[in-house]
């Protein structure tokens, strides 16, 4: 038994709070940072381009005592669409969900026009999601420039 090499990790189980699993494994960084982690004071612990029968490649993060509110939820689905969250309470998994990309986008992402009325007065953004060939983009609502998922700058 001892020349047997060890083929998993082992994660300390979170009491409360949320994972989010199935993140593209190039996108976790960005997750942490939209969503603010990098500056939690809860224990936060992330995998990045671990093995996955369904995505080849994947990460995952989880967050102690921590749950996420509706724009939360839909700037994870813009950066990660196929993302699962799975909330944690007393040890067990009280609920599992994909996240869904939204049809319209409030007040999470910044227009990238200067000339848009977002950005010259204190009006709150809209975003039509648009959903073409794969390739996610928002159209805004006042000036109808297009954004795609790259170019996107959360608020």
């Amino acid at each position: 038994m001892e020349n047997e090499q060890r083929k998993e990790l082992k994660v300390t189980a979170i009491a409360s709070g949320t994972v989010i699993d199935h993140i593209p494994a190039q996108n976790v960084f960005q997750v942490i940072k939209i969503l603010g982690l990098d500056r939690s004071k809860e224990m936060v612990l992330f995998g990045t381009y671990l093995d996955s029968r369904k995505y080849g490649k994947k990460g995952i993060i989880k967050v102690s005592n921590t749950f996420f509110e509706s724009d939360e939820i839909n700037k994870i689905a813009l950066v990660a669409p196929s993302a699962t969250l799975i909330v944690i309470k007393d040890y067990k998994v009280a609920s599992k969900s994909k996240v869904e990309i939204p049809d319209i986008v409030n007040n999470i992402v910044k227009c990238f026009n200067p000339n848009c009325i977002t950005n010259a007065e204190s009006v709150p953004t809209k975003f039509d999601v648009i959903k073409d060939e794969e390739i996610l983009k928002l159209r805004c609502h006042y000036c109808e420039k297009t954004t795609t998922k790259d170019d996107m700058v959360f608020i």
